[in-house]
């Protein structure tokens, strides 16, 4: 199945005065739509034993409040109502998870569906998730879970060749009718997730649309100037427009979504875990190799890309007294290098040791304007940490000014180091802060963000023409 972005495709020649730089981005879009072949096939693993609901139950309905905004922000995790509802009332309702991106990638997208179809197995659900296929040479590591996998053909996006894009076909249609689903989830959609769309409107299937990233923004960041922009959000609105909801991760986002047309916005934050991001990890023996002069350590935790503005960071790794530990991988890490001399690198890091990693940092340090939450500033408070971060974007709703670290001008590296001096000259100041961003932390399990997630699964599934199977009884 070809795609489309909207509109005429763009011509080398059609705009002469507009540098080929600033166009290219929007030509790579409109050919991975219009020019990508079907695919005739996905790789898909079956799971033993998981069998199809056949009692369906009577179906219910729940009233809405009738608010354009619903509010499940950072702010209300875990209090916030659901007036459609109980989670627990959804059985046997099968998603189809159509992600941009799944593990073995490491980002917000990926690590978030894998919580969401977690829960969703854990709960009674069968989720299948319909995801790209990691780079060659990485493994995939779809045998360890619990639900089926189905991988499409992925191809490396030429701005950013660590980012693989699932090729739209016609074959993700039979694989969502194949699950019988009752409901597709779209996850950032903006590739993959078209033909995730154009699927679920061809059969009938409801659907929510996951608002992730600021792909506009990382069109200023790659300098495609306003044709790239322009592209971006006409594909933002066709795609978020045709879902029965979209959940923006943050109160801005949310705003900036309505500001260009997409209707039906909430709210809808994510989850941290508060068992593996703890203070009580804190290691003096990592800190004695990362800072052995004793030195306050302020530290990165992300990819290393354009839009991450880690060359804003070089007046913190100049700051007498701290060291700058950067952690993560990506595009971009040469020219960070170049930008922090005297910074320390360490690479990507998972699991346990990077939870230990957050632990034995003073500081976080969070210096791109574009992100649309934060997992990261949500990981480091849950570890204690005082955070640093622009006022925009995801931290506006994740950092407390002057409680849970500080809010800074956008784009100001002075700011930055201001705000990272006075914490590491106050020991006081950063244990109060720390203590403030762990307990802000404390409710907002992804169980309790995972639920929230099926009250709106179930007002977009008790809204308007229902599947035939939506709603199972009660066991």
């Amino acid at each position: 199945m070809q795609g489309r972005a909207g509109g005429a495709g763009l011509q080398r020649g059609a705009a002469p005065s507009v540098p080929h730089h600033m166009v290219r981005f929007g030509q790579e879009i409109v050919n991975i739509y219009r020019h990508m072949p079907a695919v005739p096939g996905l790789a898909r693993r079956a799971v033993p034993g998981l069998a199809r609901p056949v009692v369906p139950g009577p179906q219910r309905r729940w009233r809405a409040d009738g608010r354009d905004v619903t509010d499940s922000s950072p702010r209300c995790h875990g209090v916030a109502p659901v007036p459609w509802g109980l989670a627990g009332e959804l059985r046997g309702v099968r998603i189809a998870y159509v992600t941009e991106s799944f593990p073995p990638d490491v980002n917000g997208v990926a690590h978030t569906a894998m919580r969401v179809a977690e829960h969703l197995l854990s709960h009674g659900h069968h989720p299948l998730v319909i995801a790209p296929e990691p780079a060659s040479g990485l493994r995939r590591p779809d045998s360890n879970f619990g639900y089926p996998v189905a991988r499409v053909p992925s191809v490396a996006l030429p701005l950013y060749p660590g980012l693989r894009i699932g090729v739209p076909g016609q074959s993700i249609r039979a694989e969502i009718a194949a699950h019988g689903a009752d409901l597709v989830h779209l996850a950032g959609p903006f590739v993959l997730g078209g033909s995730g769309s154009a699927a679920a409107r061809r059969l009938g299937l409801p659907t929510i649309a996951v608002y992730a990233t600021d792909m506009a923004a990382y069109a200023r960041a790659y300098h495609t100037g306003p044709i790239g922009q322009a592209i971006c959000w006409r594909r933002l609105r066709q795609l978020h427009n045709a879902a029965g909801r979209t959940l923006a991760p943050s109160t801005a986002a949310a705003a900036d979504l309505a500001a260009h047309g997409i209707d039906r916005v909430h709210l809808w934050g994510r989850g941290v875990d508060t068992s593996r991001f703890d203070p009580a990890r804190r290691s003096a023996r990592l800190r004695a190799e990362l800072a052995p002069g004793g030195e306050v350590i302020a530290g990165y935790v992300g990819r290393l890309a354009v839009e991450k503005r880690l060359d804003l960071l070089a007046g913190v790794a100049s700051l007498a007294g701290v060291r700058l530990v950067i952690t993560g991988g990506g595009p971009a890490e040469e020219a960070a290098r170049q930008a922090l001399p005297a910074a320390v690198f360490l690479g990507p890091k998972h699991g346990d040791q990077l939870a230990t990693l957050y632990a034995s940092l003073d500081i976080f340090v969070h210096a791109g304007p574009h992100d649309t939450f934060g997992n990261t500033l949500q990981e480091a408070a849950a570890s204690g940490l005082p955070a640093v971060a622009p006022a925009a974007g995801g931290p506006l709703d994740l950092v407390a000014d002057g409680v849970t670290g500080f809010l800074v001008q956008p784009g100001s590296a002075d700011a930055i180091a201001e705000a990272v001096a006075r914490l590491a000259a106050d020991p006081q100041l950063r244990a109060a802060q720390g203590s403030a961003a762990r307990r802000a932390m404390l409710g907002r399990s992804w169980a309790a963000i995972c639920d929230e997630l099926i009250g709106h699964y179930q007002a977009v599934l008790t809204a308007g023409h229902p599947a035939p199977s939506q709603l199972k009884a009660a066991a």
